[in-house]
């Protein structure tokens, strides 16, 4: 069932610029977007930004923000729900690589209504959104926080995120259970 929700211009601007890696200055670069919330409007009518709840490239270069993954762990409300989206850096036995993940929070403080419009709503957010590789839905903040589920979710070869090793690979735990 569909909301009727729309989703602003800007949120798709924003999907754009995070989703596409073009050639700029140093500059522009730092003012690229790491991690940004989006929410319902107080109508209900539109997904926008919740710019008061972002992490810049700039911020994690400069050192501002020092654990990317936690800044933006501590940025998810504990009550209500929303949408994020994280360009999470990981690495694989093979490379270093980023890639944009779309997340819907959903946690076990938000009520019922919320959830329900919330959900409904995804729908909306997912046709502005081609080409999204990871679509994930959270409801727990230890879920959340934990690197190996993030590992566990974007693929088997991952020995990190965000520059946080990973305890145990789904390869490490795939030989384990083969002998």
């Amino acid at each position: 069932m569909a909301s009727g929700v729309k989703v602003c211009d800007s949120v798709v601007n924003c999907f754009n610029q995070m989703k596409v890696r073009k050639v700029c200055s140093k500059e522009e670069s730092m003012k690229r977007k790491k991690a940004v919330l989006l929410k319902l409007n107080d109508s209900d009518e539109f997904v926008v930004l919740d710019e008061q709840n972002e992490i810049l490239v700039g911020d994690v270069v400069e050192g501002t923000v020092k654990d990317p993954l936690n800044s933006f762990v501590s940025m998810l409300p504990k009550d209500h729900c929303c949408y994020a989206l994280f360009d999470v850096s990981f690495e694989t036995s093979e490379s270093k690589k980023e890639e944009l993940v779309l997340i819907h929070w959903n946690p076990e403080g938000a009520s019922i209504k919320e959830k329900m419009l919330y959900a409904s709503s995804k729908d909306a957010l997912m046709r502005k959104f081609g080409g999204i590789k990871h679509k994930w839905q959270f409801g727990e903040m230890e879920e959340v926080i934990d690197v190996n589920t993030w590992a566990e979710k974007l693929g088997p070869s991952v020995m990190a995120v965000e520059s946080r090793k990973v305890t145990v690979t789904m390869q490490q735990q795939q030989s384990v259970k083969c002998h």
